[in-house]
């Protein structure tokens, strides 16, 4: 199944949730779309619950469904909790620590960025946006890329970082210090969902 390239607000609303991080989508119609998401009342099976909560990560991160499927049985194999190791690897992939840096507005725009080849890991251009970061690894910006507008316009906006990136904004790069916490990862997601959905 290839990846979603439509629109994503109309995916945002029938999910309930910003897949932009902006949290505009949601704003002025906080329901789903087509005439009778405002009247919807339906309540929701079981299979139901946990193919949309799937369909929310899988949107968020912006992925196709068997590269998805790959990364959760990775995650499988790990010792450890499934889910939160599922989260964790999914947070590791280079287009969405691009996103956290904040040099782009949106997980869609880093991940151009990346397969654009403005992208590098310890000095070296990867333009691979699945790019597993591993901790201790270095990423930065190519030196011919630093003049974009759509990097200092994402960089000025951005007013957060995660605590496991050590990120300097005049050299625009950042340290993967180490593995992300569950705690520090999307707290809209309850990926036990997902874990039953996979093991139906």
């Amino acid at each position: 199944m290839a990846r979603y390239t439509g629109p994503t607000w109309k995916i945002s609303r029938r999910l309930g949730m910003s897949l932009s991080g902006t949290g505009k989508e949601l704003q002025k119609r906080p329901y789903a779309p087509g005439q009778h998401g405002p009247t919807q009342r339906k309540k929701q099976t079981e299979y139901g619950l946990q193919l949309q909560e799937k369909q929310k990560l899988r949107h968020l991160y912006g992925m196709n469904e068997r590269q998805f499927q790959r990364l959760f049985d990775e995650a499988g194999n790990m010792s450890g909790i499934h889910g939160e190791n599922f989260m964790i690897l999914l947070e590791s992939r280079l287009d969405n620590l691009v996103y956290r840096m904040g040099l782009a507005r949106t997980r869609r725009a880093a991940r151009q960025l990346v397969n654009h080849g403005h992208v590098t890991v310890d000095g070296g251009r990867v333009d691979i946006p699945s790019y597993r970061v591993k901790p201790s690894q270095v990423i930065g910006v190519r030196e011919k890329s630093h003049s974009m507008d759509v990097i200092k316009e994402a960089v000025e906006v951005n007013d957060f970082v995660p605590a496991y990136l050590d990120f300097d904004a005049e050299k625009l790069e950042a340290t993967f210090t180490r593995l992300p916490e569950r705690s520090e990862l999307p707290a809209e997601i309850s990926e036990q969902l997902i874990v039953e959905w996979y093991s139906r």
